[in-house]
């Protein structure tokens, strides 16, 4: 046998080998590329949007998400809740939230989507010092037999409808804010994001 001939047995084997180690440097490669393609924490925070199933959501249940750092209240209001807010008006502060942070098309009486009234989407807030208020959905109780519903800001008294809509004479300026959001399906929720972009 001549010395410049290979055993075909180590040929295979070389050629294996160097397909694994070859194959092991693409995937070492390719996992960074991909994971920076994924929205990071950081990001999330920073304002990417958040996508949520609300078709579990009971009607005058709350629940909360996070959105920039900051709670996102999804409420999915009764029929009475519905009804008080046009009766509640006389007594509000901003009743048309004129003054108020919202979409154009979160400006009306629900401060919700048309598509979809019954459902608020707030960021639970309070206008005044930042304090986050307290869901107080049922009528009266220990706030007053004259309560209709809504939120409490337990820190230097501010009272909000059940749209967010702050009463006159209260130490918060302006009604809580309403995030861009949008439903790409019928239980699906996109905060952070419109058709605007």
């Amino acid at each position: 046998m001549a010395s410049d001939e290979m055993d075909p047995t180590r040929r295979r084997f070389l050629t294996g080998a160097t397909t694994v180690v070859g194959g092991a440097g693409l995937l070492a490669g390719i996992v960074p590329f991909v994971n920076s393609m994924s929205v990071s924490a950081r990001a999330q925070a920073a304002g990417a949007p958040v996508e949520v199933d609300i078709g579990r959501l009971e009607p005058g249940q709350r629940v909360t998400y996070e959105w920039r750092g900051k709670p996102v209240w999804v409420v999915r209001r009764t029929e009475r809740m519905m009804e008080t807010l046009e009766e509640i008006e006389p007594e509000l502060a901003d009743p048309e939230s004129a003054k108020s942070e919202q979409p154009p098309y979160c400006q009306n009486t629900a401060r919700a989507r048309e598509e979809s009234r019954e459902v608020l989407v707030m960021v639970g807030v309070c206008t005044h010092l930042g304090c986050s208020p307290t869901y107080y959905p049922d009528p009266g109780g220990e706030l007053g037999s004259d309560w209709l519903g809504g939120f409490f800001c337990p820190c230097h008294g501010s009272k909000y409808d059940i749209s967010g809509r702050v009463y006159d004479g209260q130490p918060a300026p302006t009604n809580m804010p309403v995030p861009p959001h949008m439903y790409p399906s019928e239980n699906i929720l996109l905060i952070g994001e419109d058709e605007r972009g």
